[in-house]
């Protein structure tokens, strides 16, 4: 049985199925795969993908590898591992064409990297067989504008990317446009989840402060009616006022539509706060008056 299907294996699997025609470029790609898949001696190379492990066969023919070499899984990794055994070989040198380069730190990322589904956060990180070879990494990936943080692990030199737009500069450089295709919905679908989120949540704060607003006009309106009379009132304001003691969850905009003549939001604002003032005079004085 393969490794199961995963973002980062999904990916694995379409990079090293992808065409590369140039000889140079092949050639990259067969040192990069050498360089950062092999163990630290240079006498295997080790892989869980079966088309990595392909294309690692096409491409070191000439390096007297052995066949493929399919290695059961364990009670830990059910999935079997595909080993080729290696002569080894001095360290290529750094790739100069920019063409190289890409070539090289797509073998890194079929050799030795993982890419987190978007679901667990955005993560893509390289984990390199030996220091030699975190080092040769990090300065391709700055050769290539890419700067990706560092850490130890175990006892092992790792380099990741947590930003979005780094980790999809990255996949674009090495030719994983699926993979960015994925990321990029996935990002447009999580942003607009966090949009709706932020507009729910701050139309419930809307409606709270409303509520809250209106709850404190009836308390004020039935002040007024205690202490001074609703009867008392101008046409407009106990008009008003009676509104909201009858609708006590409608906006200032819908009592003004039932009021007669029908009134705008301003208007019924204006009269609300009339009524509020008429009522904190009345609590802090205790006295009544005329109001027109």
């Amino acid at each position: 049985m393969a490794e199961p299907s995963t973002l980062s294996g999904d990916t694995k699997d379409a990079l090293a199925r992808a065409p590369v025609e140039a000889s140079h470029c092949r050639a990259a790609l067969r040192d990069g795969l050498l360089l950062y898949g092999a163990d630290p001696q240079g006498r295997r190379f080790r892989t869980q993908r079966p088309a990595i492990a392909r294309l690692a066969r096409a491409l070191f023919e000439g390096c007297r590898a052995s066949p493929v070499r399919r290695v059961p899984g364990t009670r830990l990794r059910r999935a079997p591992a595909y080993e080729i055994d290696l002569v080894p070989r001095p360290e290529p040198r750094r790739p100069a064409a920019r063409c190289d380069r890409r070539m090289e730190l797509r073998a890194a990322f079929l050799a030795c990297g993982s890419l987190a589904a978007p679901a667990r956060g955005y993560h893509l990180e390289f984990v390199p067989p030996s220091d030699a070879a975190a080092e040769r990494l990090e300065s391709v990936l700055r050769a290539e504008g890419l700067a990706p943080k560092l850490a130890v692990r175990k006892g092992r030199r790792i380099a990741y990317f947590k930003d979005v737009d780094a980790i999809t500069s990255v996949l674009a450089t090495i030719g994983a446009a699926q993979a960015v295709f994925r990321l990029e919905d996935q990002r447009a679908l999580k942003e607009t989840k966090n949009r709706i989120h932020r507009l729910v949540n701050t139309e419930a704060a809307n409606v709270d402060r409303a509520m809250s607003a209106a709850a404190l006009q009836r308390e004020s309106i039935a002040l007024i009616a205690d202490a001074y009379g609703l009867g008392n009132l101008s046409r407009p304001l106990r008009e008003t006022a009676e509104l909201r003691l009858r609708f006590p969850t409608e906006t200032l905009a819908e009592l003004g539509r039932r009021c007669s003549p029908a009134v705008k939001k301003s208007t019924v604002n204006g009269r609300i706060a009339a009524l509020m003032r008429l009522a904190r005079g009345l609590e802090k004085k205790g006295s009544s008056g005329s109001v027109g």
